[in-house]
């Protein structure tokens, strides 16, 4: 733990009376406890770079963590590459456009090009940046779907995902080594502009954006001829314009936004939790179907990356979650391309392992191939990436994680809700033109292949304390693996931190496959699963449950007995 007084009275000698961290950190003089948060540790960079609440101390966002990260991103590339260029992207949270210039400055001031959008954008506009520029890096500040106190700052590969694990370690030994004060480089912005060391992305390249997203209508005569009626919110972030645009491309014609949500806003103020995982988001939206008659609703979280519906069936509206979408647009996309006959060979979907297994039976009756990656939508961008480089990326047909990510087209090597809004409203059209909700096909898709049910349940640890218990849970649980979880026999333990099978019915191992990550999953009878991991951006230990059933209730009733025995194995 850092020597927290120290660093108080020095962070107090190094910024300027006036400012507002300095003011912070004057506010909170003689408080322990309000020292010891924003200075036990520093901001964890990783893959996901960094994450926090905004304010004073090396445990906070704040120009001086962000330039300490950029100094450290900045001798990263130079060291590997000798010469670089960046793409930079913010969304509408408080600071982003702040944080944003001072990266670009940083950048400039070591030499290295910046490629800047000169508005708030959505994060896959940024990996399109960089594989349209071949960056060797991206920044995007952003802190997704967090409430309005939080940002974030995630850096990209020259693939156009997020960083890897190695390149991420290699970034933060540079972080490590920078002094937060006195080794960050930085030049005056307008300087940086007139030198071409900063050059604004045109509108022309986020046109070829638009253009790449309503390329991926398959059936663009559907929308044309449909009189489907969307709502739509941005929850005050970044898709109002860019999905917009993609939706009055393809022809969609009655497009309602929620006006209390359109415009930017950071403080989110009809929504403190923006994330379209939540139906309080959609509360706005439900308020104007009296006037409005929504066939669907659609809501895109702050950088415009994931999506959430809500579908009208019956007179009333349900929320569809990340795993229906999944599956609802896996069968969609085959079945519309077996049917046209541009289903390609060797066709596959990609998905994280924590997503259902429903998607894969759906794919098997179409002839394609599911592939399992962990938990992270990197990793679905490497594999679309060693697709392209080996030429048959047309044989990628959808990358999906259960927490709402969708991917459709090699465009982009990140969760793209712009593309994706385009091809859910398309997907509604194309069925409505049948006589069918999304729900009707959905319950058509469980009384083939059985009912299945995914419940994620959270577990916040918040503070220094907090890390520790996280660290001590997952241990206890490699110590004590079950033999049973909700009735179902365990009949493998994958422990992917030691990549490790251990099959519990022949006591035989192998590995796991996948690269080293905290995660524990139980295989179990009849389908089953059950997973847990520490969350990569948030204090929070996850538990993602799969249970299956001859109907609905069967399957949650059996989803609630492997939770419960999943909180007694915890201790949570």
């Amino acid at each position: 733990m850092n020597d927290v007084n120290s660093l108080y009275e020095l962070w107090l000698s190094k910024t300027k009376p006036g400012e507002e961290i300095h003011n912070e950190l004057l506010s909170i003089e003689g408080s322990e406890s309000e020292i010891t948060d924003r200075f036990y540790r520093n901001l964890e960079f990783g893959t996901g770079g960094l994450r926090g609440v905004l304010g004073a101390g090396t445990n906070r966002m704040n120009v001086y963590t962000v330039g300490q990260a950029t100094q450290g991103l900045a001798s990263y590339l130079l060291a590997r590459y000798g010469e670089a260029s960046v793409a930079i992207g913010y969304d509408s949270r408080i600071n982003s456009d702040v944080f944003a210039h001072y990266s670009a400055r940083i950048l400039a001031a070591n030499g290295i090009k910046v490629w800047l959008y000169p508005c708030l954008i959505p994060t896959p506009m940024v990996s399109f940046a960089v594989l349209y520029y071949k960056c060797q890096s991206g920044i995007v500040i952003t802190a997704s779907h967090n409430p309005s106190k939080y940002n974030g700052y995630k850096c990209y590969d020259e693939g156009g995902y997020q960083m890897t694990d190695e390149a991420a370690a290699e970034t933060l030994g540079y972080i490590s080594k920078t002094d937060i004060f006195d080794d960050v480089k930085i030049m005056d912005f307008n300087t940086a502009v007139e030198e071409k060391k900063i050059e604004y992305i045109p509108q022309s390249v986020m046109d070829e954006y638009y253009e790449l997203c309503s390329l991926r209508s398959i059936r663009p005569d559907v929308i044309k001829e449909s009189d489907i009626k969307i709502i739509y919110s941005p929850l005050n972030g970044t898709g109002n314009i860019p999905v917009r645009t993609v939706l009055d491309k393809v022809g969609f014609k009655s497009v309602k936004v929620v006006k209390t949500q359109e415009l930017p806003d950071g403080s989110f103020p009809t929504c403190p939790f923006p994330n379209p995982e939540i139906k309080q988001v959609f509360e706005q939206a439900f308020g104007m179907t009296s006037e409005y008659d929504a066939d669907l609703i659609l809501a895109t979280d702050p950088d415009c990356d994931r999506g959430g519906i809500a579908v009208k069936c019956g007179g009333e509206y349900r929320l569809l979650n990340g795993n229906d979408v999944g599956v609802l647009l896996t069968d969609y996309i085959l079945s519309a391309r077996k049917n046209s006959g541009t289903l390609p060979d060797g066709s596959v979907i990609i998905k994280s392992f924590v997503s259902s297994k429903l998607a894969d039976k759906v794919a098997s009756k179409y002839g394609c191939k599911c592939i399992d990656t962990l938990t992270g939508f990197k990793y679905i961008g490497e594999i679309i990436a060693d697709m392209t480089e080996k030429g048959c990326q047309n044989r990628f047909m959808l990358g999906f994680e259960e927490s709402y990510g969708y991917l459709v087209g090699a465009h982009a090597r990140d969760k793209d809700a712009v593309a994706s809004s385009m091809l859910i409203c398309e997907m509604a059209a194309y069925y409505k033109k049948e006589g069918l909700s999304l729900v009707d096909v959905l319950e058509g898709i469980y009384r083939e292949f059985g009912y299945y049910t995914t419940p994620l349940f959270n577990f916040t640890f918040e503070g220094a304390d907090g890390m520790v218990k996280m660290i001590n849970i997952m241990e206890d649980a490699r110590l004590a693996p079950p033999e049973n979880l909700g009735g179902e026999k365990v009949l493998a333990v994958r422990d992917y931190k030691t990549g490790i099978i251990s099959d519990t019915v022949s006591g035989k191992t192998k590995p796991t496959g996948l690269p080293v990550s905290n995660v524990l999953a139980y295989e179990l009878e009849n389908d089953n699963f059950a997973i847990v991991r520490p969350s990569g951006t948030e204090p929070k230990i996850k538990v993602y449950v799969t249970a299956t059933g001859k109907s609905a209730s069967h399957a949650a009733e059996k989803a609630g007995k492997i939770a419960e025995d999943m909180k007694k194995l915890l201790k949570v």
